[in-house]
């Protein structure tokens, strides 16, 4: 005889596609209370309850009491053993074919296949699966899931560039996750996609105003979530023009986080460490060459592009600021052309260290036309810390 509660649930899902009740698939050999029971799992049915049932719904004995365990189910048990990218692959097929699931386990493989897409840079992909997470997070009316699958969503958003929406979305989550008091992990995830949002949008001032409400949340959080927000209030710090408290919340990050569970988030970390010490007065030069070694010992195993570029820039602007400049020259021109995956703010960045060159080989007068443009392009962007730093160079030339 089948096993319950499965045979129950495949009896359930027969009786529903086909659109009847309890007691039209009873009929008159068995009462609806029984089948209840069988449907809930609460009774094992008897080889007479399967024959009549089976020919109630026209299939096959065999039929109805084949594996009910689904192809998303399948799927979503197979993945634990695979690697990240197969097991986006794999539950994007089962995505496909699957129908009449258990609402949470179509949850956790869309949010699953979401980030797959990400992973893969395939926006568009990803930003339909995140609507419907958030569509059957409301169907499924658990506010916890609802407020995951918004925060996600406002960092998809975030990442293609539509930070208005990026900023509404999160706000949502943000809202969401105090009213209904839900776990200070959900709140973290929901004040990160917040604060980052904002920065996106260059609403520095607005961003500043969560980050103690987010280092106060995730005061008790470990591993990644801590990381991130120490890296969120460091970043608002860093546009507020405060270098040296953004790296002392970035040193803790390094400090804390292991990497075990991101490698990715762990040099991320210690890229942006590494910028916010060359920033202060005087410059971190020793801790910052200490980061970049740490990326450069594991860069080939798993490291990125994006990293790469970012590391490269890390590297001239040390060079850079411990006065090798025939070093700083040569990382630069290596980075023509191959910038393209750092932010807006980090290829400015690249420009001014490529007019200090110009200052130190003695073109002054070009150098500062252009340093003047860079600040006022940096202002526009919303970055004061760069802007502050550009017009300090400025001032110091013309002193000089």
């Amino acid at each position: 005889m089948p096993d319950q509660p499965v045979f129950g649930r495949r009896l359930r899902e027969l009786r529903t596609e086909r659109g009847l009740t309890l007691a039209a698939l009873a009929g008159e050999g068995m009462s609806a209370g029984y089948l209840s029971r069988l449907e809930s799992g609460a009774r094992r049915p008897t080889e007479r309850a399967v024959a009549h049932l089976a020919a109630q719904l026209g299939i096959s004995a065999a039929e109805l009491t084949q594996s009910t365990v689904t192809t998303l189910a399948r799927a979503l048990t197979l993945a634990t053993g695979l690697g990240r990218d197969e097991a986006g692959a794999a539950l994007s097929e089962a995505l496909k074919a699957s129908g009449g699931e258990d609402p949470l386990l179509r949850w956790q493989a869309l949010r699953q296949v979401a980030a797959w897409h990400g992973r893969r840079a395939e926006h568009a992909e990803q930003r339909a699966r995140l609507d419907e997470l958030v569509a059957l997070s409301t169907t499924i009316a658990l506010p916890e899931l609802r407020a995951r699958a918004l925060a996600e969503l406002s960092r998809c958003l975030r990442d293609t560039g539509e930070t208005a929406p990026a900023v509404d979305t999160a706000a949502r989550a943000h809202r969401l996750a105090r009213s209904e008091r839900l776990p200070a992990h959900v709140r973290v995830q929901a004040l990160l996609a917040l604060v980052w949002s904002l920065l996106a949008a260059g609403r520095d001032a607005d961003a500043a105003g969560y980050a103690g409400e987010l280092l106060t949340t995730a005061e008790d959080a470990t591993g990644a979530p801590r990381a991130q927000a120490l890296w969120a209030v460091a970043t608002t710090r860093l546009r507020r023009d405060d270098p040296g408290g953004a790296a002392e919340l970035l040193d803790r990050a390094v400090g804390e986080f292991d990497g075990r569970d991101d490698l990715t988030l762990w040099m991320r970390l210690r890229l942006d460490a590494a910028r916010a010490g060359l920033l202060t007065d005087p410059p971190r030069t020793e801790t910052a060459r200490e980061r970049a070694d740490e990326i450069t010992a594991v860069l080939p195993f798993a490291g990125s592009p994006a990293i790469g570029q970012g590391l490269l820039a890390v590297r001239a602007r040390l060079a850079v600021a411990t006065g090798r400049i025939d070093e700083a020259r040569t990382v630069l021109d290596r980075l023509v052309g191959h910038d393209d995956l750092l932010t807006p703010q980090d290829r400015i960045g690249l420009d001014v260290l490529r007019h200090r060159v110009l200052l130190h080989d003695g073109e002054r007068d070009t150098a500062l036309t252009g340093l003047r443009d860079l600040a006022e392009q940096a202002q526009r962007g919303g970055d004061m810390s760069l802007a502050a730093e550009i017009w300090r160079l400025v001032a110091e030339s013309l002193a000089a």
